[in-house]
């Protein structure tokens, strides 16, 4: 789907505040609301807009440690690779799992309430995940800058 200025003008207002109501998304790009909502409907079945999400405030709901994992695996075959993705995707305190180049294998995001739960994470949940050779953690002592809003074309 090639996107012209206004997609992008939605898609900007959207990223921003995905609750919008099609009336207030169509004042603010400047057009009616059914061309508006005939637009945003094509967006999300071109699967340009996947899905939305309410963005809950960590620390409001306890869980002020935010740790960054890396992890080495014994082997890199495909079933490995395919077995430790299965395992971790199965845990809620993992909030980003990466396929890494370099000196690990994935690197993971995890959210936890403090260094007991992180402890019992590490302990009971990602230890015992087959092929897992090293685990090296890095704490995230400020977040300087987070964001969901993907950079659009010409803006």
């Amino acid at each position: 789907m090639e996107l012209d200025a206004v997609d992008l003008r939605i898609l900007a207002e959207l990223q921003q505040d995905g609750g919008l109501t099609n009336v207030e998304l169509a004042r603010r790009v400047h057009l009616s609301p059914s061309p508006c909502l005939v637009r945003v409907k094509a967006l999300e079945a071109a699967g340009v807009i996947e899905r939305y999400v309410a963005l809950a405030n960590a620390k409001s709901l306890g869980l002020g440690l935010n740790v960054f994992i890396n992890i080495s695996l014994k082997e890199q075959s495909k079933s490995a690779l395919a077995e430790f993705e299965q395992r971790i995707a199965e845990h809620d305190e993992v909030m980003e799992c990466y396929l890494m180049t370099g000196e690990s294998d994935y690197l993971i995001r995890v959210v936890v309430s403090d260094m007991a739960a992180l402890e019992r994470f590490i302990l009971e949940q990602l230890t015992p995940i087959p092929g897992i050779e090293k685990i090296r953690s890095s704490f995230a002592l400020k977040q300087v800058r987070y964001k969901t809003a993907l950079p659009l074309p010409g803006r």
